[in-house]
């Protein structure tokens, strides 16, 4: 999808052109997603439609060095980053949000359907109907907005999704974080706990396992591991929240009993900032059955006693 509005890449001079020449496809800049690795960047052009609705394509690799297949399909949580990113690029790209500036995101959700998921022969590419509301200014600059995605693969809808988000200035973000602001606290982290069972919680390694298990049921202490690649991808002054929601899946699958489970449907509320150098308290618990006879968990991180964060997990029950 390379046009003038969101063209990803520059085409030399011994680049074929003309009507015949194929299309071809680079990534997003990684400033707009707010990512240092190339190589975590998924998005892979965009185009507006008009003012509030734009056109975002993506990609996703067949392996992830992270994000990793769950029964041969695509790991879910790669719609979750995948509409992060959508947000952080639209408000560089479309809505003049300076570089620099700070995003906190305020809740993400998103539904996928498993029999679009598949891992194939060749990476997903896919095609994102994108339309941003609430939108509020600040003066001239965006303040915050909500956005909502259906996201295409081949023609049929893999996911639905949105999030909404709030914005501020360095000098804004810095009168808010005070003394936390920049990576200060990181020197002062919890140690890391030691990990539940990586395969309790779909995982491999341990170093990808974010669960500490406490001496109470449903009750963990989050592993905030500031040197993984992906999770924390750059420096930062507080837990990002793609960390969270990855704790919400293990905690999850911990609490159903089943580590390669496929989870469909992710409904996270971010109350306020995770802090690097405070220990968090992971709790679940099972929901009742809802009409569709989803099994449904309720997992919270909580910090000195307040809520950071909570997120309902759900998938099909056996």
């Amino acid at each position: 999808m390379n046009d003038t509005s969101g063209s990803a890449g520059l085409y030399g001079p011994s680049c074929p052109s003309g009507p015949s020449a194929p299309p071809l496809t680079t990534t997003v800049p990684k400033e707009f997603v707010h990512r240092a690795a190339v190589a975590e960047v998924l998005l892979t052009g965009w185009r507006r439609v008009d003012a509030t609705h734009f056109a975002v394509t993506a990609q996703w690799p067949r392996l992830h060095g992270f994000y990793s297949a769950v029964l041969g399909r695509h790991d879910p949580l790669l719609t979750a980053e995948t509409i992060r990113q959508v947000g952080s690029l639209l408000s560089h790209a479309e809505f003049g949000v300076p570089l620099g500036h700070q995003f906190l995101m305020r809740d993400l959700s998103f539904t996928v359907d498993p029999r679009h998921l598949g891992v194939t022969g060749v990476p997903a590419d896919l095609e994102l109907d994108v339309r941003c509301s609430q939108i509020r200014r600040r003066g001239a600059e965006l303040a915050s907005m909500r956005y909502e995605a259906v996201v295409h693969r081949d023609g049929q809808i893999v996911a639905t999704g949105g999030a909404s988000f709030a914005c501020a200035s360095p000098a804004v973000y810095r009168r808010v974080r005070g003394e936390r602001a920049g990576t200060k606290s990181s020197a002062h982290r919890p140690p890391l706990g030691t990990p539940v069972p990586p395969p309790d919680v779909g995982r491999s390694a341990t170093f990808d396992v974010v669960l500490s298990p406490t001496d109470d049921d449903g009750v963990w202490q989050l592993r905030t591991d500031t040197t993984h690649p992906v999770l924390f991808d750059h420096p930062v002054d507080h837990i990002p929240g793609m960390l969270l929601l990855e704790a919400a899946r293990q905690a999850t699958l911990v609490t159903l009993g089943a580590g390669d489970r496929v989870l469909t449907s992710f409904t996270g509320s971010f109350d306020r900032y995770a802090e690097l150098d405070l220990p968090c308290r992971v709790e679940a618990r099972v929901l009742p059955e809802d009409f569709a006879g989803l099994a449904s968990v309720l997992v919270t991180g909580h910090q000195e006693g307040e809520q950071v964060f909570s997120c309902v997990v759900s998938a099909p029950r056996d």
